[in-house]
């Protein structure tokens, strides 16, 4: 419910694909794949939801802060988006040009 209530404070529309449409959501299937194929197949089992939570809290920590990717100049997502943001200071995120999200 505050998803969708953000949505329309916002001014924006969600985007949901039809069955079979991977535009939308391309980005989001292929974390899925990494997050399951990176930690959940490989270090589990896992105890119980709490011990996949902690686990979960570390490899998002782990993704952006640390893990070096090969697209951006083998740095962290992080330090790439700080450098980027330093460089470009009149681009904005989302959250700073939209009112309702502050």
């Amino acid at each position: 419910m505050r998803y969708t209530q953000r949505l329309a404070e916002a001014g924006a529309v969600a985007s949901v694909g039809s069955t079979g449409d991977s535009y939308d959501n391309a980005l989001a299937e292929a974390f899925n794949s990494l997050f399951k194929a990176e930690l959940v197949r490989n270090r589990g089992p896992w105890k119980g939801i709490d011990d996949l939570e902690f686990a979960t809290a570390e490899y998002i920590d782990w993704f952006n802060h640390r893990r070096l990717h090969g697209e951006i100049g083998l740095i962290p997502p992080a330090e790439h988006e700080d450098t980027f943001y330093r460089h470009h200071p009149a681009a904005t995120t989302v959250a700073a040009s939209v009112p309702s999200l502050h």
